[in-house]
């Protein structure tokens, strides 16, 4: 029984797929228009360090499609680390409500925040890892393909959060997965290696993004200098351009290979717009299915914790 989402190994394989189970439940009750409302009188503090609009839309819609009141507490609101230590913040949201979800820089907050915490914490990204996005788009992935058998993912760019969620993802589900980066990008060695340790699926990382996605299923890509590494942004670009995932690109891998993109693009750097607007694209998909995720992810937790209503 787990009591916060902060990794995505957190979860066993037997816990990923009952979370694909109640997303798809709750999502098909939300477009039932079903009056169900498991979170009638709680409420969910959110702290974010980092901005972000479909963090907060996604997590805010679904705590209150569920009967429950959000509160966004942003950078001005909360000095978390700062101006008050990341403990007290802790005792004292855990008094007013009934589950955190918390948008950081620094990971060691997020694993502070839920030692201290008597509520339910839930990671919505660290410059570490982002695991409800990656529970996200292996839902969105499982309802295009029908299945995870024999699924090879390329992701292609800076090897950060996003690939570190990868690469805890695939210690519990089975699959091939590749890092296709720059020199000197490359994810966390640590990470990589425990992934690999776990024997459960086949992680590479290479420096040749062509070589990468041969034959992939799903090609995916992120923004090449993330928030707080803009000064870096016009470098990156040189660096990157043999990266970008254009329509040669798309051409190299499985013919009805799927494109994600973790929002927000920019588009003409990362990715271009014949790609992102191409039937192999799934980016709205896999940012609905950010709140039907989260929501599932957030019902387990809050029925672990409290027990007061019913769940599939």
């Amino acid at each position: 029984m787990i009591k916060n989402f902060l990794h995505v190994n957190d979860l066993s394989k037997n816990q990923i797929n009952e979370i694909f189970d109640i997303a798809s439940w709750i999502k098909n009750k939300f477009y039932s228009d079903e009056n169900y409302l498991p979170f009638k009188n709680k409420t969910m503090s959110m702290i974010f360090a980092k901005p972000s609009a479909r963090t907060r839309v996604s997590f805010e819609t679904g705590f209150y499609r569920l009967g429950g009141h959000a509160l966004y507490l942003g950078p001005n609101d909360i000095g978390i680390g700062k101006r008050e230590s990341v403990s007290d913040i802790a005792n004292v949201l855990s008094r007013f409500n009934d589950i955190i979800m918390a948008r950081l820089f620094d990971h060691e907050h997020i694993l502070e925040l839920a030692e201290n915490s008597s509520v339910p914490v839930i990671n919505g990204l660290t410059d570490f890892n982002h695991p409800c996005q990656i529970v996200a788009d292996i839902f969105t992935i499982l309802e295009h393909r029908k299945t995870l058998d024999d699924l090879k993912v390329t992701y292609v760019g800076d090897g950060n959060n996003i690939v570190h969620s990868w690469f805890e993802l695939a210690s519990i589900i089975p699959m091939e997965f590749v890092c296709a980066c720059p020199k000197g990008f490359e994810p966390d060695q640590k990470l990589f290696d425990q992934a690999l340790k776990s024997g459960l699926s086949k992680i590479s990382i290479t420096n040749d993004p062509e070589f990468g996605v041969k034959d992939a299923d799903v090609i995916y890509t992120d923004v090449w200098a993330s928030m707080g590494q803009k000064e870096e942004a016009l470098e990156r670009r040189k660096i990157f351009e043999p990266f970008q995932v254009n329509k040669n690109m798309i051409d190299l891998a499985l013919e009805d290979v799927l494109f994600m993109h973790c929002l927000p693009a920019e588009r003409g750097v990362e990715v271009t717009d014949e790609v992102c607007d191409s039937k192999n694209s799934i980016i709205f998909d896999q940012a609905e299915n950010r709140m039907h995720a989260q929501n599932a992810i957030m019902l387990k937790l809050m029925h672990n914790k409290y027990n007061d209503f019913t769940i599939l």
